[in-house]
């Protein structure tokens, strides 16, 4: 059997990305680290740190940090059960009536103070108000199962990229260029900002600011944990590129000639603000860790580095191909709203690997995601500090 995380481990920081319906693929993985934990109960991030959609799972996880394997599995039901209406109106009335409010207010400018939005997120806030009980994050401080959760917004005037989070009274609060990090109780309000994908869903008012999805300008998104006390760090990817140099995994879509699509556009606009700046954070840190390995030891003064283990899971197929395959499963309505900006083609499929919350694109993704982590069961193993059995009658 797997022996436990001695008490001396270092503490271990997970990192949930953004990523729309992508993020499905996240409980995949978590369903698998799960299984492989010697006590379902014992929650293996003490630090957990979620942007956009990742915010929902890492609040999932935090409010359920007292039973971990039970928060991963009521996850695992909220997404294998999914569908288009929950997140966002996909009705007629509700489509036709977002799209003209689009058009008359904000490219008209006809009076009106609603936010930005191509599509009306209000079923999200009653789902996740349903589903997710706060007190837990409090309870699971108090017990000291965990020590911080945080999820990252974009404010709009301040054009900073702003980490709240919830942990213990000995954690400073951060201040950098173009991001912060502020102490504060998680409410339901910080998750709807942090998830507010831009032009897509409505900002979120917190105080007197509007803010938007965390992954706007996040330049450095694994930093919260480190800030918030991790000193490694599993980061739960959801695009499908080479993260070590695996040409291999590369997705190379074919040329068609023809002038880029509303959605390819969109496509790549989405991608360059949930996918870029993690993979760039990460080949940093790698670069900073082998520096500290050659600098002397003791290094020079104010020269000295820490270096921070990063494990990274991400999808071994393309998100957008996967996509593609469950198309037909979106509502009637919201294929008459993609097919104009060609999110219904296979060049636009990115667009709608964002928006696609419907049952055989999100288990499938969830499939994938525990496939991935157990063919990496070893690697992840000796991140958390655990042994496997090597017998297959499970008396190792």
């Amino acid at each position: 059997m797997p022996s436990a995380v001695s008490p001396a481990s270092p503490v271990t920081g997970l990192i949930l990305s953004g990523g729309g319906a992508r993020a499905a693929y996240q409980v995949g993985v978590l369903a698998a680290i799960a299984e492989l934990l010697p006590d379902s109960v014992v929650n293996p991030f003490p630090v957990i740190v979620g942007t956009s959609a990742g915010a929902v799972n890492a609040v999932g996880l935090a409010c359920g940090a007292l039973h971990f394997n039970e928060a991963v599995q009521r996850l695992t039901a909220v997404w294998r059960g999914f569908h288009t209406g929950q997140v966002y109106r996909s009705d007629w009335p509700g489509v036709m009536r977002q799209a003209s409010r689009f058009v008359t207010q904000h490219l008209f400018g006809f009076a009106g103070n609603a936010p930005v939005a191509l599509l009306d997120s209000s079923p999200l806030r009653g789902l996740l108000g349903r589903e997710l009980d706060f007190s837990g994050i409090s309870a699971a401080i108090r017990q000291r199962r965990l020590r911080a959760i945080a999820v990252t917004a974009f404010g709009y005037d301040s054009g900073q990229a702003v980490t709240f989070y919830q942990g213990r009274g000995t954690i400073d609060p951060w201040f950098r260029h173009r991001r912060v990090g502020v102490p504060t109780r998680l409410k339901l309000e910080h998750l709807l900002a942090s998830a507010a994908i831009p032009l897509i869903f409505p900002a979120e008012k917190l105080h007197r600011e509007y803010f938007g999805d965390g992954a706007m300008r996040q330049a450095a998104p694994i930093s919260p944990a480190l800030h918030l006390g991790a000193n490694r760090v599993l980061v739960i990817g959801v695009s499908g590129n080479p993260v070590n140099g695996d040409a291999n995994a590369a997705v190379v879509h074919p040329r068609t000639g023809k002038p880029p699509s509303l959605a390819q556009i969109g496509g790549h606009l989405l991608n360059s603000s949930f996918i870029d700046s993690l993979e760039s954070d990460i080949e940093m840190l790698q670069r900073l860790n082998l520096l500290s390995h050659l600098l002397p030891s003791p290094a020079p003064h104010g020269l000295g580095l820490k270096p921070v283990e990063v494990l990274v899971i991400s999808p071994s197929e393309p998100l957008d191909q996967i996509a593609t395959r469950h198309r037909a499963e979106l509502p009637r309505s919201l294929r008459m709203f993609l097919y104009g900006p060609g999110g219904t083609e296979a060049s636009g499929a990115t667009v709608l690997s964002y928006l696609l919350f419907e049952p055989g694109y999100c288990n499938e993704l969830i499939d994938l995601g525990y496939r991935d982590a157990m063919a990496k069961k070893d690697a992840i193993c000796r991140f958390l500090g655990l042994s496997v059995a090597v017998s297959e009658d499970g008396d190792g």
